[in-house]
């Protein structure tokens, strides 16, 4: 008889519990969602993910439980959310759903979302900064241009210096598909970025610049600054934790800089379509009633799903201690 076996599962509302298999694990994956369907008490399509240490321990798909050892970690994927998102790395395409005429580069489909994302909410959501960055599709004038300068470049090498429009229309539109995966970036994203420009575009490489990209570089990073301020003016939760005004007293503006980190990408959205503080708070007081009541998973997995955003700005703006949340 095999010996018991004890796996830590992760589910969709960033909680977790432990699957106790007295009979060890099962031999196949079916076998194995069917006990955690029933010790977990889900009703939704799921698949299984287990973390890979040759991958720095990253969520892979679980294709067989030899993957598994005692007291590891599994996580449930909800394949009935359509706010989650999981495509396989392909060369297929991009974010935007119409293919351009224009590239020549294609790049993988890396988004996942996090499950902690308001439903009502999924254009502010954050996905995981992509393998290869998907330079995103411009406006129309300003694709043919490059298309013209792009020929020009294969036929005699000749760069093109783009006007204030082209200049600014290529700006706005790297920022608004960086935007996609967070407001604050690292150095080595920001040459992500310019790599896959030059890469699709090699008329915009710059002349002396060992790189080829250190100018646009520069550029997205004061585009971006600007964006956040311009963010900050609208009240978004992701930028006014970080501004002085919301800084606790006698602080400056660097005191205790909250930047979202590679596990948190919706550590700070803003709050569900038609909702306050007011009714948040409701909500969170009623579902102090709802997890004593039995068979009452759903209300208490939407209910924890609304107020993620007013519970989340709690923890970065007062950091209360563990006891007092």
């Amino acid at each position: 008889m095999a010996s018991p076996c004890i796996l830590k599962v992760i589910l969709m509302d960033n909680t977790s519990q432990r699957l106790t298999l007295s009979n060890g694990l099962p031999q196949s994956v079916s076998e194995l969602m069917e006990e955690v369907r029933h010790q977990c008490g889900l009703t939704y399509t799921f698949n299984l993910q287990f973390m890979d240490p040759l991958f720095n321990d990253d969520f892979m798909n679980l294709t067989s439980v030899s993957e598994i050892q005692n007291r590891g970690t599994i996580k449930v994927v909800n394949l009935s959310d359509p706010t989650i998102l999981q495509s396989p790395v392909s060369s297929a395409g991009c974010r935007s759903p119409s293919t351009s005429s224009f590239s020549g580069v294609s790049c993988p489909d890396t988004d996942i979302l996090s499950s902690a994302e308001s439903q009502s909410e999924p254009s502010t959501s954050r996905s995981f900064w992509p393998a290869k960055f998907c330079v995103p599709q411009f406006s129309f004038d300003s694709e043919l241009k490059l298309e013209r300068a792009n020929a020009e470049y294969k036929e005699n090498g000749t760069l093109l210096t783009p006007d204030n429009k082209l200049l600014s229309n290529i700006l706005d539109g790297l920022v608004q598909e960086i935007v996609h995966y967070g407001l604050y970036i690292t150095d080595s994203q920001f040459n992500s970025v310019g790599e896959a420009l030059i890469l699709k575009h090699p008329c915009l490489s710059e002349r002396g610049s060992v790189s080829g990209y250190a100018g646009w570089k520069h550029r997205l990073k004061n585009k971006l600054s600007i964006y956040r301020t311009q963010l900050r003016k609208l009240g978004c939760h992701e930028v006014t934790v970080n501004a002085l005004a919301h800084k606790p007293q006698g602080k400056g503006p660097a005191f205790a800089i909250k930047k979202p980190r590679r596990s948190e990408v919706n550590y700070c959205p803003p709050y569900p379509t038609g909702e306050t503080e007011e009714t948040l708070e409701t909500l969170r007081v009623e579902l102090k009633t709802d997890v004593k009541k039995r068979n009452n998973t759903e209300t208490v997995h939407r209910k924890m799903d609304k107020t993620f955003a007013y519970r989340r700005l709690e923890v970065v703006r007062e950091t209360p201690m563990v006891q007092d949340f």
